[in-house]
């Protein structure tokens, strides 16, 4: 049975993404509402959590037994599909809506959507579109599909709280975490035209400055991917976490390729950005395992230019340090 006060809210998960967002929902609900109670599988991460005043759990059993909505936010399908389990092993799940941010295939959202049924709780699949610092700020987009009527009570806390704006999908779950899922071919085909075409620039002697100023004046969003490149993002410094991290960039575009497999079609420039993405995985665990941007298959089109994996400005960033280069 659910508890008594519908407006116990739960979060599990506080990766970087997860962290910021319960951080926001937190804020939400002090001074006129119960507290967030959270759990995280690594405790120390909910410490700026309880400096807001949030109450963490000992289990996700004890979480889900305490609160009647909780939203999940983890890594990938096989971590979502563990924490489910969980969920489900708890005795008594009536009532109880979950919402899952975390961005998975869409037979994975289905699958959850179908246990949680026959267990009487509701499914809301809420993939959101951003990196962290824009969880930070609250500014999201956020994709939802699921029962209007669970829509309807997710809402309240996340319009304004985590996201900007709130495009709701479908009553199919599945229909959302596919939009996301086309979001990221998107994102990620992108990178791969930009980034060609940032190499082409610096061969030709046309220079990468010039490119870089087209893209500002006429082409909108490719300016700040094409930035990701030039000033070093696709590869962070040592000891710097990526801003999107290349193991779960390769997770999302094999989603895509899937998706359209499953219906007949191809993600053609999806599978030349995944090649690109595995070889410069590749690269990472050939320098110690170090941590690269799902940016980083610039990289690998350099590389097959001629030109070296670090650009100009990774070369200088790390000089500075006193590193050499990973060449």
């Amino acid at each position: 049975m659910a508890s008594s006060n519908p407006q116990v809210v739960g979060w599990i998960g506080l990766g970087s993404m997860g962290l910021a967002m319960a951080q926001n929902v937190q804020r939400f609900l002090q001074d006129t509402k119960p507290q967030l109670r959270f759990w995280n599988r690594t405790t120390s991460r909910g410490a700026p959590l309880e400096l807001l005043g949030a109450i963490g759990c000992e289990s996700i059993a004890q979480l889900v037994t305490e609160c009647d909505l909780i939203f999940i936010s983890t890594s990938d399908d096989a971590a979502l599909n563990s924490i489910l389990d969980q969920v489900l092993a708890v005795k008594d799940i009536d009532g109880k809506l979950f919402v899952d941010t975390t961005t998975v295939h869409p037979n994975t959202t289905k699958e959850s959507d179908e246990k949680l049924k026959k267990r009487n709780a509701s499914f809301v699949a809420a993939p959101v579109f951003g990196a962290t610092p824009v969880a930070e700020s609250g500014t999201l987009l956020m994709a939802m599909g699921g029962p209007s009527q669970a829509i309807d009570k997710v809402v309240p806390f996340v319009k304004d709280v985590l996201a900007r704006e709130v495009m709701i999908v479908s009553d199919q779950p599945e229909k959302a975490t596919l939009l996301k899922t086309l979001g990221n071919f998107i994102v990620a085909g992108t990178m791969e035209i930009v980034g060609e075409a940032q190499v082409l620039a610096e061969k030709s002697d046309l220079g990468t400055d010039m490119l870089e100023k087209l893209l500002e004046l006429n082409f909108g969003f490719l300016h700040s991917s094409s930035r990701r490149m030039t000033q070093g993002v696709y590869m962070p410094e040592e000891g710097q976490s990526p801003r999107s991290n290349l193991n779960l960039g390769i997770k999302d575009v094999q989603h895509g390729i899937s998706c359209a497999q499953d219906v007949g079609t191809r993600l053609k420039v999806a599978e030349v950005a995944l090649e690109n993405m595995v070889r410069a995985k590749e690269f990472s665990d050939a320098h110690g395992a170090r941590p690269l941007d799902s940016s980083s298959g610039y990289g690998i089109i350099r590389q097959d230019s001629g030109l070296d994996f670090e650009n100009t400005v990774v070369k200088e960033r790390g000089a500075r340090k006193g590193g050499g280069s990973s060449q």
